[in-house]
């Protein structure tokens, strides 16, 4: 949808350049009491102006305005608010534990105490299973991926690159039960940096090849992906090789890119100038258009954000190396899944903005299916969504896992190291889209590209499916 008239606009340009005098007087550490009437619209786009500023001032080393900017925010953001109130939470908070960090011994001492429980850990990801469909698609591709790839082959050895989730294995299960020839003899090699999520899977898919009766191995293995060594796969000749990758390569593009950056913890201070005033040309839309429409017109992505940083290619090498050793395993199939956004760029301000976009698209799947009280949904936004916009915007080199990229990026990369791109199956295809259908909600889509698959909110992709095998 095009800008509308000024007339018919619910935010005129006059009052964002009011709110433009506001957000940058040191005067207005306490808004002025008509913030707090703003309507919901008029308020998210306040919200969206605040955060640009305040990112921009965050950039530039301007701490004493980035401040006030912070301090507005708090009063109009919120974590059981609107979509828009409640990302603007989350991304004051990340903005303001970048700053923190200029502090190391600050920061430090204020996340000493700070306890991270695996059972949080495990209870987030089982939320995002059941309140999002993202997973149960992929998962449906994957395996019927996998049962096609193995028709026939007597021993099957997957190796899962997070093996976090037991209900993708338990179903592929329930399926190689049912094959004409009999199930194959199934050896699960399972990587997971926590022993007791390990514990629990092998636990509950023992119980379920007992159950079906079907010959099964679990190979546990406790390692970071990073660190993880090849030997301990205990691949064998003989036996059909898959890997399956849900959310995890983008953690190896993570390298330590200080050299990169200015001195100052903060990040670059040379902006990309054009980012700022083009974000706020956003004076004649109102949120819902926003939100459908990528910020609406306002940001333009730069090239380098439309095609990821130089950091994305040139400068993973524990990533192509990790590449190298699985196509020299020689899988008969590996299918990956991965987040389909632009998190990687160089600068702050320009993973701010895409991640916005995504993360706006992600909030309002669950504005639309959940409503705003539950626990379980306040959960999902805090301790995973959260966390991931706070390593996306406070965090920087080897510390910065969450570099999510597109679709494209990984073809290219793949495609570097060996792999060819095949399509999924059509039959995964019917099945993922029945299973969409289901799900009760219009926003959700399903489309392929080439070979592929993206998931998208309303027009938004979010999740790529891609299946691979080793060039001859």
């Amino acid at each position: 949808m095009a800008f509308q008239d000024e007339g018919s606009s619910s935010v005129t340009s006059s009052s964002l350049q009011f709110f433009s005098m506001m957000s940058l007087s040191p005067s207005l550490g306490t808004p002025y009491p008509w913030l707090k009437e703003l309507k919901s619209e008029e308020r998210g786009l306040y919200l969206i102006h605040l955060l640009l500023t305040c990112a921009n001032h965050v950039a530039s080393g301007s701490l004493e305005n980035a401040n006030i900017a912070l301090e507005q925010i708090t009063h109009l953001a919120s974590p059981d608010g609107d979509t828009m109130q409640r990302i603007a939470a989350y991304f004051t908070e990340a903005l303001a534990d970048r700053i923190l960090k200029s502090w190391p011994g600050l920061h430090k001492a204020l996340n000493s105490t700070r306890i991270s429980l695996i059972s949080d850990e495990i209870l987030v990801r089982k939320l995002f299973f059941e309140l999002f469909p993202f997973l149960k698609v992929a998962f449906v591709l994957t395996n019927q991926a996998i049962t096609e790839a193995i028709e026939g082959e007597k021993m099957v050895h997957i190796i899962d690159l997070h093996a976090s989730e037991p209900a993708q294995w338990v179903a592929l299960l329930q399926v190689l039960s049912a094959r004409t020839e009999g199930p194959p003899h199934l050896r699960i090699t399972a990587v997971h940096q926590q022993k007791e999520v390990l514990e629990q899977m092998a636990h509950r898919l023992t119980e379920e090849a007992e159950k079906l009766d079907i010959p099964f191995q679990f190979n546990p293995i406790i390692s970071k992906l990073e660190n993880l060594d090849m030997e301990k796969l205990r691949v064998k000749t003989g036996e059909a090789l898959v890997v399956s990758s849900v959310l995890q390569l983008h953690s190896l593009l993570a390298s330590d890119d200080e050299l990169l950056r200015k001195k100052s913890p903060l990040g670059p201070k040379n902006l990309n100038g054009t980012h700022f005033p083009r974000a706020l040309q956003m004076s004649q839309s109102t949120l819902g258009e926003l939100l459908e429409k990528d910020l609406v017109n306002g940001y333009s992505p730069s090239p380098d954000s439309a095609s990821s940083s130089p950091l994305s290619l040139n400068s993973s090498a524990k990533m192509d190396s990790f590449l190298n050793a699985l196509w020299g395993l020689t899988p008969k199939l590996m299918v990956v899944t991965e987040q389909d956004s632009n998190h990687n760029g160089s600068t702050l301000m320009e993973r701010l903005l895409e991640a916005l976009y995504s993360y706006a698209a992600l909030f309002d799947c669950l504005e639309s299916t959940v409503s705003r009280t539950p626990l379980e949904r306040l959960k999902v936004e805090k301790m995973l969504f959260g966390e991931e916009i706070k390593n996306i915007i406070a965090c920087e080199g080897a510390e910065r896992k969450e570099r999510h990229e597109k679709l494209d990026k990984w073809i290219q990369r793949l495609d570097s190291a060996g792999f060819v791109n095949i399509p999924l199956s059509y039959y995964g295809m019917m099945q993922a889209r029945r299973l969409l259908q289901g799900y009760g909600c219009d926003g959700y889509k399903i489309r392929e590209e080439n070979a592929n698959v993206l998931i998208y909110w309303q027009d938004r992709p979010l999740y790529s499916i891609s299946a691979w095998r080793c060039r001859k």
